[in-house]
């Protein structure tokens, strides 16, 4: 196995190398251009552990390591900043410096490597986040399209949608322009995994396929609770002399999956809400319980923060949901509801 860490720090045309050997001395620096890069990579020893920022272009990269033999390896920017010498002067060969020596950090946690298609279904997802930011302006681009092919109707939000959730109704709409438009759902109708994870009461199409899409089979992460902290569902912790201070929700990592889920836990809220006392779930009555004692917001991130482990368990063990896996544990405690 080799004993070099390359640290790259990713760019358009021009990408910064720093080589370390296992001592941490550092062998050389080398700026090369994105085609001397490739052909670069392609001549390193097997095994030798290439490491990157997890920022736009990463995730073509790592690919393209291992095909090569090489051990790719993706961090996110936020752990890689406290390695830079100095955090005023910030420059591409400080940046490569700073992430080799960030991965050869025995506790740094590693961002998943996404697949082919992983990648080919996220932009739907960031496409559908931009559409909401620019709810006005989509709407009006979606009825300029839809002019083009002879479809008009009012102006409110309820006309654009009661024309976009019949098609079927307007044959002078090519069958692209439908695909585009029916993709997220079709995603996840046909992934078996999707399925899977829709079982649970707050998980829609969108959130499903979001999470297939980012995560795959979450084995990157050894339980649901590196999964919650990863989506920024735990509080932060200002400890200290052997004193424990649990502050705010973090809010770090993956914000559009933490929305998704949060926007989640307020169905299954409003759904434990509804239903009978006789009917409930064993999660209906815990989330009953939460709600009778702490504030909403704290509810909405309890329950989002039970889903994510509940999610990673389905996708890291490859099992179906089960409402009433709870009870069966060895500390489990009945709910007693106010």
């Amino acid at each position: 196995m080799s004993t070099i860490t390359l640290g790259v720090d990713l760019a358009k045309s021009v990408f910064s190398v720093c080589e370390v050997e296992a001592s941490g001395r550092f062998v050389r620096r080398l700026d090369l251009k994105r085609d001397a890069f490739s052909a670069w990579l392609a001549q390193q020893p097997a095994n030798t552990v290439v490491a990157m920022e997890a920022c736009s272009g990463a995730h073509h990269w790592a690919p393209r390591c291992a095909e090569h033999g090489l051990q790719p390896r993706l961090m996110a920017a936020q752990l890689v900043k406290p390695f830079r010498k100095s955090q005023r002067s910030k420059n591409d060969r400080n940046d490569a410096e700073a992430i080799a020596t960030a991965a050869r950090q025995g506790n740094m946690h590693f961002v998943p490597i996404k697949s082919i298609d992983q990648q080919a279904r996220l932009p739907w997802h960031r496409v559908r986040e931009g559409y909401k930011t620019e709810s006005l302006a989509i709407g009006n681009r979606l009825r300029g399209l839809l002019a083009e092919f002879g479809i008009v109707m009012g102006k409110s939000d309820k006309a654009l949608r009661r024309v976009l959730a019949d098609l079927d109704a307007h044959p002078a709409l090519p069958a692209e322009f439908k695909e585009l438009i029916r993709s997220i759902d079709a995603h996840a109708r046909d992934d078996e995994r999707c399925v899977r994870l829709r079982a649970i009461v707050g998980v829609g199409a969108l959130t499903a396929d979001a999470l297939i899409a980012s995560l795959g089979k979450a084995q990157e992460f050894r339980n649901g609770r590196q999964l919650a902290a990863w989506l920024g569902m735990v509080p932060t912790q200002h400890s200290s002399g052997g004193h424990t201070r649990l502050g705010a929700i973090s809010c770090r990592g993956d914000g559009y999956l933490r929305m998704l889920l949060i926007q989640g836990a307020r169905s299954s809220l409003q759904r434990a809400k509804a239903v009978a006392t006789e009917k409930a779930t064993p999660e209906q009555r815990w989330i009953r319980s939460l709600a009778a004692r702490l504030s909403f917001g704290k509810v909405l991130v309890a329950i989002a923060n039970k889903h994510a482990r509940q999610l990673w368990v389905m996708l890291a063990h490859d099992v179906d949901y089960d409402p009433c896996a709870s009870q069966r544990h060895p500390m489990h405690r009945p709910t007693q509801l106010a």
